[in-house]
């Protein structure tokens, strides 16, 4: 869908009236209580999840296709995921999507999964559009990755859009640069640490 604000490096900030769904301060340290993911806090001092884990590794030979959860891969510096249709030299070279995201869609009836809005890593239990651009992500033991991107223009209706009348990729994905590469599988840790 094409509604969504995104936020690229060297741009403003969100605002909270822009990024629904963030929760405030208790609700979060209930969370924490309940063993929820990590809590760290963004600029704006809001709590937020900062651990989680990778439930989906996701790949795809061509762009603009749903992606085939291979269960684990490799990301490479300044590539992406090998084998992927969007790796490369470029600001997106590896699409992250809560799986909170994506049950939200099957909430509407659709019959959707990890891989299925184009993501390479579907997380679990970290608040992934509350973490700003530049915030820097552990994945595994190895790989470090950058936020580049939260959210994307869309420029045609995917088929999502047009079975459910709105599509969360562009509105709740992020984006990565793979600063250091290594292997990444199905329930890897993915934590905050930067």
């Amino acid at each position: 869908g094409g509604g969504g604000a995104i936020r690229i490096a060297g741009e403003p900030m969100w605002s909270r009236r822009q990024r629904p769904g963030m929760g405030n301060v208790s609700e979060a340290s209930n969370m924490l209580k309940e063993g929820v993911g990590g809590m760290e806090t963004n600029q704006a001092g809001k709590a937020l999840k900062a651990r989680g884990r990778v439930v989906a590794v996701c790949q795809s030979e061509k762009k603009g296709e749903r992606k085939t959860n291979i269960g684990r891969g490799v990301l490479i510096a300044n590539s992406g995921l090998a084998g992927d249709a969007h790796a490369g030299p470029w600001h997106r070279q590896v699409s992250l999507l809560a799986i909170e995201s994506i049950n939200k869609m099957r909430g509407l009836g659709l019959e959707v999964g990890p891989g299925d809005f184009a993501e390479n890593i579907t997380t679990e239990g970290i608040d992934l559009v509350s973490l700003p651009v530049g915030t820097r992500l552990k994945i595994g033991e190895q790989v470090i990755g950058e936020i580049t991107q939260i959210g994307k223009v869309c420029h045609g209706r995917c088929a999502i859009y047009y079975q459910a009348g709105d599509c969360i990729m562009p509105k709740e994905g992020i984006f990565m640069a793979v600063l250091q590469g290594g292997p990444v599988a199905v329930g890897d840790p993915i934590e905050v640490v930067g």
